[in-house]
């Protein structure tokens, strides 16, 4: 942890002490990602990148003995679970008590312990935006149930199914296993879900020395966008049935473009294209990991650049009427400023971010630009961290290993 990180975790501990007048022990992060590669293609058993970053959920907390999960965070509402009441209620939906109890009905219902904690948190996360902040938090509550009641034996992938389960059935946000994954996992990962219950996973160390990653936030929301994301989920999957299969990593590809026509007659031009988006992210991914190996950052970014440009015209993915029109303003706007890099949608789409690689001679101009259009704390450049969520030692540790 750098000096800003630590003046943030004694800044949390007082909180705690105030809030909860006792003094926190334990320090955990929970990183957002960076999507690669692989853009709504988890969910129909495709291929994926995915990064953690350096934006993160900071905690400070303490285990308890009354059962009770009790998130505080200044200037928000607090978040309390009881653990023996984790049915799904009324107002669960959509909000960040139903991801609590989501996680805990799942940690419970595969045998895993539970128990009380009380924690304090600060993120540095674009909430809503498509840096999943959700899934670092439900992740982050993953974790410390691992930490306190499972002696931190339950591995990294269990924890990203459990938070998925929350994600989609408690929070109601239909999802693949790409976010949760990404911020369980750390660092760069190639995923392939061609079995989710056991991916193909190949992490790379990566240092990139030509590009820098920028995330800007074109200031949508993601939160009334559940029915576009489960739109081309529901897509992908109507195709894969008329071929008699449950998804679409199954489907032969040739046999995929030789019923073109019948494809758009029954579902569509767009569910059609967005078959077609998904074969050929498929290949991107192959490509890029292939290029990274190799230290390729050229092929790898144009890989990035060829994904954007097929969420744009393919998966349509970045626009949604009645809504502002940032998220394609801000696309184009960047093509325009970016002579040499990469700019694509960024997660989910239909608002909020937007991912660019921009040579490193390029990045001020180009941040500085943006930064003019959506505002300074808008505009952040990141960088692929090793870090997954996890737990980082006692609040002494902590301070003392900077010091």
């Amino acid at each position: 942890m750098n000096e800003k990180a630590i003046a943030n975790v004694l800044r949390l501990k007082e909180q705690f002490n105030e809030f909860f007048k006792e003094t926190p022990n334990d320090v955990f992060v929970s990183p957002g990602r960076i999507e690669l590669l692989g853009n709504h293609t988890d969910h129909n058993h495709g291929l994926v990148m995915v990064s953690s970053v350096n934006l993160c959920i900071t905690a400070v907390s303490n285990p308890s003995d009354d059962g009770i999960v009790f998130f505080h965070t200044d200037g928000f509402k607090d978040m309390v679970v009881n653990i023996n009441e984790l049915e799904k209620q009324e107002g669960d939906e959509g909000s960040s008590v139903g991801m609590i109890r989501g996680v805990l009905f799942k940690m419970k219902e595969l045998g895993y312990k539970i128990g009380g904690c009380k924690v304090t948190t600060s993120t540095t996360i674009f909430k809503g935006a498509g840096v999943s902040s959700s899934a670092a938090f439900e992740l982050l509550v993953s974790q410390l149930m691992n930490h306190y009641y499972n002696e931190d034996k339950i591995d990294a992938y269990t924890l990203a199914k459990v938070s998925q389960f929350s994600e989609c059935e408690y929070f109601g946000k239909p999802c693949g296993l790409l976010d949760q994954a990404g911020i369980a996992l750390g660092g760069v990962n190639f995923i392939d879900f061609n079995n989710p219950e056991s991916p193909v996973i190949k992490h790379l160390t990566v240092n990139l020395k030509k590009y820098v990653p920028v995330i800007v936030f074109t200031k949508g929301s993601h939160a009334k966008l559940t029915p576009y994301y489960a739109a081309i989920k529901d897509d992908m999957f109507g195709i894969a049935k008329y071929f008699s299969k449950d998804t679409l990593r199954e489907v032969d590809e040739n046999e995929f473009y030789s019923k073109k026509n019948e494809i758009i007659e029954k579902f569509g031009e767009q569910a059609y294209l967005r078959g077609v988006h998904f074969f050929e992210e498929n290949k991107r991914v192959l490509k890029a990991y292939e290029a990274l190996s190799n230290g390729d950052e050229d092929t790898f970014v144009q890989m990035i650049n060829d994904s954007g440009t097929s969420s744009y015209y393919n998966l349509k993915n970045c626009y949604v009427e009645s809504e502002q029109e940032n998220l394609p303003y801000a696309i184009n706007y960047s093509k325009k400023i970016i002579r040499h890099g990469a700019v694509r949608v960024h997660g989910g789409g239909f608002a909020g971010t937007i991912l660019a690689f921009v040579r490193y001679d390029e990045a001020k101009r180009y941040m500085d630009t943006m930064r003019d259009i959506y505002g300074p704390k808008n505009v952040k450049r990141v960088s692929f961290t090793e870090n997954g969520t996890k737990f980082i030692g006692t609040i002494d540790e902590v301070v003392n290993s900077y010091e």
